[in-house]
């Protein structure tokens, strides 16, 4: 964790989230920046700081549920924190995609912005297990598969 620069980290799979979110933001979440959804999201907001900002980007705990999705049932809870909730959608930004990798490119070049990947070799076939491996959590990082022969 501190290797890439975090003071603190959850453990979005386990039982006792709010206890986590409470001991790492005993004040609040100020950001929210949600690419899990489901209970980290209603835990999450159930630790709104006032004036809060929740911004969706994504849900992977529900992209492969199995039965029917619930709504967030503590929905009120951005109501008594005055917070606020937006979608963030990549796509809207394809004009600034140069712009932005430069920017990151920088950062990572500085130490400013450091990432870990965990490498997958294989070829073409084996794209399902890794995706699939990717929405279990099963990686630390960004998970990539790497072709062996890429011009197969």
């Amino acid at each position: 964790m501190e290797e890439l620069g975090f003071d603190a980290a959850i453990d979005y799979k386990a039982d006792d989230l709010r206890k986590q979110l409470k001991a790492h933001a005993p004040n609040g979440i100020d950001v929210f920046f949600d690419n899990v959804g489901g209970k980290v999201l209603e835990a999450v907001l159930s630790r709104l700081a006032l004036g809060a900002r929740v911004v969706l980007c994504g849900a992977v705990s529900q992209y492969n549920a199995t039965g029917e999705l619930s709504g967030l049932r503590n929905y009120m809870q951005l109501l008594v924190a005055r917070a606020s909730m937006t979608g963030f959608v990549i796509f809207d930004y394809a004009d600034r995609y140069g712009e932005g990798v430069a920017q990151l490119a920088n950062w990572l070049h500085r130490g400013e912005l450091r990432s870990r990947e965990q490498v997958v070799r294989g070829d073409v076939s084996d794209f399902p297990e890794v995706l699939l491996a990717l929405f279990r959590g099963d990686n630390t990082g960004k998970l990539v598969l790497a072709l062996d022969d890429p011009f197969v």
